[in-house]
């Protein structure tokens, strides 16, 4: 018997199988559905960045008194800038969060009192709500103590100095928290689903003993673990299209990214999650502990570990290395930046090569596994 033959007898067995058991394709297609549901409209947590870009377009010694109190300011990360050029791709590319521009013309206003207010111009990545606010209140309050030492230092009345934000959000402009949490969600739900739905399956065929006689087939362990695959994996892209048309029409989260760079990253990450629920039911045979270590395994790291609720950078060093250890932060990235901001490449590449790590030793591991229990 050929290797395509083998492995076309595999795939319809896997099919069968699929149609014959309704969990699996509720777990494909109604558990997402529910999560994006229920977390879509209920949860409503932000995160908060305080990483910010500094152009000095006006005299430097006439603002170096500003840029100290910026920098003495606890809750900012300043980063100085020569043009807006660098700092806004600075900014598409994730390295700050937020771009303060001091015009020619602040300074002159500083000098003149009935000129005031002076205004700086702020343009902040909305991409997470809670950055812009945050970080429009900070820089609004160094700014405001600034210049109000300065009114005091110059005689003048506190209460005439002011300036003025002339603030822009950039990607999210209405600051809906739930264009930030959606795409994060799809992570997290094909994280658990795309596990789940394998360690389940693959665990009762364990139990019923259709695995045992699968491996004592001439079939190659290579061309098993292809099938199963393969068949997980158009249902779990089917369930990915579905929970991004949700995102899309249910929640109203713009989608400004290509549909390639979508596929590819789904892809990787499924190759991931349902190489990683072969592996847990590998280890287990058993239904209820595969689904155990399947939920402790994606659900919690998912939703603590890969910025989809808590921000990353605000983590202790020590924990914010752990992530790199977590598959999902990496969809999470990928997905709040395709939704909001576009093809961000710098963004993106990174990601995906994290993801491709992840699904090859996902892969590699489930071959490993059950090439042992074969001795």
């Amino acid at each position: 018997m050929s290797a395509r033959m083998r492995l076309r007898g595999l795939v319809h067995k896997e099919i069968r199988q699929i149609f014959r058991d309704p969990s699996a394709l509720m777990i494909a297609f109604l558990l997402p559905a529910v999560l994006l549901l229920v977390n879509g409209f209920g949860l409503s947590l932000d995160a908060a960045d305080v990483k910010l870009g500094v152009v000095i377009e006006a005299p430097e010694e006439n603002v170096r008194g500003l840029v100290q109190a910026l920098d003495a300011s606890p809750y900012l990360a300043v980063t100085g800038f020569p043009h807006s050029a660098n700092a806004v791709a600075a900014m598409r590319a994730g390295t700050v969060r937020g771009v303060l521009v001091i015009r020619e013309d602040f300074t002159q206003r500083v000098a003149h009192p009935p000129s005031w207010p002076a205004v700086a111009g702020l343009a902040v990545d909305a991409t997470d709500p809670n950055t812009a606010r945050l970080l429009e209140g900070y820089v609004a309050g160094a700014l405001a103590s600034w210049i109000s030492g300065l009114a005091v230092e110059r005689g003048l009345s506190v209460a005439g100095a002011g300036v003025g934000l002339d603030a822009r959000y950039w990607f999210n402009p209405e600051l809906r928290s739930g264009s930030f949490i959606v795409p994060g969600m799809i992570a997290m739900v094909m994280t658990m689903t795309g596990a789940l739905l394998t360690a389940l399956i693959v665990a009762r065929e364990w139990e019923r003993g259709t695995m045992e006689t699968m491996l004592a087939s001439p079939a190659r362990m290579s061309e098993i673990v292809l099938a199963k695959l393969g068949c997980y994996f158009v249902l779990g892209m089917l369930a990915m299209v579905a929970a991004v048309l949700m995102a899309m029409v249910i929640f109203s989260v713009p989608y400004r990214g290509s549909v390639p760079a979508l596929g590819l990253a789904a892809a990787l990450f499924l190759v991931f999650a349902l190489g990683l629920g072969l592996f847990i039911s590998t280890l287990t045979r058993n239904q209820f502990v595969a689904a155990q270590l399947a939920f402790l395994t994606t659900m919690m790291p998912s939703m603590m570990l890969s910025g989809m609720l808590f921000d990353i950078t605000a983590m202790p060093t020590w924990l914010q290395a752990i992530t790199y250890a977590v598959p999902a932060r990496y969809l999470v990235s990928i997905l709040q930046t395709l939704f909001l901001a576009g093809d961000v490449w710098p963004v993106l590449l990174p990601n995906l090569g994290g993801l491709a790590v992840a699904a090859c030793i996902a892969v590699l591991g489930t071959m490993a596994v059950t090439r042992r229990r074969l001795d």
